[in-house]
């Protein structure tokens, strides 16, 4: 079956559907990137096995050859994994394909723009990018808190260490650059992880050099007047 409507240069015939069309591009990166690898079809298929989702050597070979009728989502996240590849540079080989469909009766666009837009690098008006911009923060803060700890763990060393009153000025400066950088990054954590818990989701585990930054648990076996 076969979609119209596309002025690509081609006949409308000649375009296939979109579905076949994305299992196209699955297919044609696995025979690639296997290829690439120097494994045979049977090598993957053994890889597959190994990660715990076995996929028979003759179900890669019909897949790549365009015999095989469906491609589940489990199947492309495993192939990535066997290939050392990500699942979307599969479904988007871009470099490779010039263009792609993104859903349905939708004209052809650059498959780099495909990508892009489907994981979330390219805003797309009215879509909810859901949690992915707080956690895209919250990893942001990590980061910048535990670099400002350590520069303050190194200009602590550098105070004790000093050998003039130079020296030790500079380092206690620094010292209180970077411990109120740290401050700073562990009070927007916090609150970002409040917010995120009011909103019912769970926020991303802290590294244990950033354990003060939630707030301790309540004692449940005391009584609230006990607690003042």
């Amino acid at each position: 079956m076969t979609q119209r409507g596309f002025d690509d240069g081609r006949d409308e015939d000649d375009v296939p559907e979109w579905a076949d069309r994305i299992k196209a591009n699955v297919a044609g990166e696995v025979r690639r990137r296997r290829r690439e690898m120097g494994w045979s079809a049977q090598e993957l298929a053994d890889r597959c096995e190994q990660l715990g989702h076995p996929i028979p050597r003759n179900v890669i070979a019909n897949m790549e050859s365009g015999r095989r009728a469906n491609l589940p989502l489990v199947d492309v996240m495993v192939l990535a994994a066997a290939l050392e590849t990500y699942p979307v540079c599969l479904i988007f080989p871009v470099g490779f394909v010039e263009k792609t469909q993104e859903l349905p009766f939708q004209p052809l666009v650059p498959t780099w723009e495909a990508l892009r837009r489907f994981t979330g690098e390219e805003d797309v008006a009215g879509y909810d990018a859901g949690l992915v911009p707080d956690f895209e923060l919250h990893a942001s803060l990590v980061s910048t808190a535990l670099a400002a700890l350590e520069e303050e763990e190194q200009a602590r060393f550098a105070i004790k260490t000093a050998t003039t009153r130079a020296q030790q000025e500079e380092a206690e400066r620094r010292h209180t650059q970077y411990a109120d950088r740290a401050i700073s990054a562990k009070y927007n954590l916090r609150y970002l992880r409040r917010d995120l818990r009011d909103g019912g989701a769970t926020p991303p585990p802290l590294p244990t050099a950033l354990g003060d930054v939630d707030p301790p648990e309540p004692d449940t076996d005391t009584t609230p007047e006990e607690r003042l």
